[in-house]
């Protein structure tokens, strides 16, 4: 495909969004009040608004090498806080995938360049955690830490100054991890809906302490 093409799916793509709708363009240039932000991964199989059936304005995406939300990352916190301060969204989604390329480099240590100074942050979550994946089948460990990683990054995004100001303000927001299969196109829900700080420390301590109890059956078995 060359970047031609692009020209002439954009223009296929307008003239059936507007047989669809002839207002559509002239509505969605009028306003952006999205109820969701979307963190998700920059991997090209996982596009925000396709896989949750929301149309154009409906959900403020940011997107990282292994959804990652990290302390120190502008980017990151610039959106978050434009979303949450400014556009007023409800709801933080952080979504990860099965078949992250990002999270096996981690699982893995496999060096790739440049980007392996992006992923330390995912090294960590697996060295935190390796108790557990040293625990299961080799074939389990690239999924499981797939999920422990969006459950990290919702427990990161609820600790951003941009959450808790909001959360102490009475802002209604709700942090929110999900988890996407590329090979059947399903989301899953991983459990973790974080309405304010005493839900994310019940849940997150709950998550943590089933991975004790399965280390405990791995153990038994």
């Amino acid at each position: 495909m060359y970047v031609e093409e692009l020209f002439e799916n954009n223009k296929e793509w307008v003239k059936q969004v507007l047989n669809s709708d002839p207002n559509f363009f002239a509505k969605l240039a009028n306003q952006q009040s999205p109820k969701f932000l979307w963190i998700g991964c920059s991997d090209s199989r996982v596009p925000a608004n396709q896989i949750t059936g929301l149309a154009p304005g409906e959900v403020f995406v940011h997107r990282n090498i292994a959804n990652l939300m990290v302390h120190t990352d502008l980017n990151a916190l610039s959106v978050l806080q434009f979303a949450v301060d400014i556009l007023q969204v409800e709801h933080v989604i952080v979504c990860g995938h099965y078949g992250c390329s990002g999270v096996l480099a981690g699982l893995t240590n496999k060096r790739l360049g440049l980007v392996d100074v992006w992923l330390r942050h995912l090294k960590d979550v697996a060295y935190q955690h390796s108790t557990y994946l040293g625990s299961i089948h080799q074939s389990q460990k690239h999924d499981r830490l797939c999920e422990i990683n969006v459950v990290e990054q919702v427990k990161n995004t609820c600790h951003t100054n941009v959450v808790q100001d909001a959360w102490a303000r009475g802002q209604k927001l709700s942090i929110h991890g999900i988890i996407y299969g590329i090979h059947d196109g399903l989301l899953r829900d991983l459990n973790m809906h974080i309405n304010n700080e005493e839900e994310l420390q019940t849940k997150y301590n709950q998550y943590i302490q089933s991975l004790s109890n399965s280390d405990t059956e791995t153990e038994t078995a």
